[in-house]
């Protein structure tokens, strides 16, 4: 239930930082940041953790206080790059030694196969593999984000610095990738590789469908842990 209302907020918060960028509207943008501050804080607000009690006011407090200086629209260039800079050191992480990687770890799960070691060895350097490429892939999406960040016109990174940008594009232009078309480039990934992985091992899934629902049965619990 947490996990959907997370989703819903997310939803909610990248669709107000996108109308934001088109229509240069602080209040859009305000709208937007405590959307995203309540994403984070729902879960330990329902847990009724003493510190989320502190940290929540104090959050709101100084998305107004951005929102008054008008510049509530500054913290939504990050945010996309933060986001996905995250996402990918979850990958990265989990290509340590010792460690499992973090896809060698889905398949686990999906296969109920106990542990990695029960794997086939090809299997085990292909999920090692795609976990490499899922943080190669993200951080070159973080990358593009920041760069067009950089240069957008107006109130910019390099101009909220007081610095021309040398390639100025739109706020719009910005958001529609940094917003929206981050996530087409995740979902097509997913799904280009989904289909060389069913033909790289032939018998393993029924369809895509087939795939997503197991995904979805592995349980809130599963990915809460494989996050963490």
């Amino acid at each position: 239930m947490i996990l959907l209302l997370q989703l819903l907020l997310g939803l909610g918060y990248t669709a107000l930082a996108h109308l934001a960028s088109v229509f240069q509207h602080d209040g859009l943008a305000l709208g937007a940041l405590v959307a995203l501050i309540a994403m984070f804080v729902v879960e330990p607000l329902l847990a009724r953790r003493p510190l989320a009690f502190v940290a929540t006011p104090l959050l709101l407090w100084g998305a107004w206080g951005l929102y008054d200086a008008g510049h509530a629209a500054l913290p939504l260039l990050l945010v996309p790059v933060v986001f996905v800079v995250g996402i990918a050191w979850i990958f990265a992480r989990t290509l340590r030694p010792g460690s499992v990687p973090l896809i060698t770890r889905i398949v686990v799960g999906i296969e109920e196969a106990g542990d990695a070691a029960a794997l086939a060895p090809d299997l085990q350097r292909y999920t090692r593999g795609l976990t490499a490429a899922w943080a190669i892939v993200l951080l070159g999406m973080a990358g593009a984000s920041l760069t067009l960040a950089l240069i957008a016109s107006p109130s910019g990174l390099l101009e909220s610095l007081g610095v021309p940008s040398p390639l100025p594009i739109t706020q719009e232009q910005w958001s529609l990738w940094a917003n929206l078309l981050n996530y087409g480039v995740i979902g097509g990934f997913f799904i280009v590789e989904f289909a060389y992985r069913k033909r790289r091992f032939p018998g393993r899934y029924d369809g895509f469908l087939g795939f997503l629902r197991k995904l979805a049965g592995l349980g809130p619990m599963f990915w809460r842990d494989l996050l963490r």
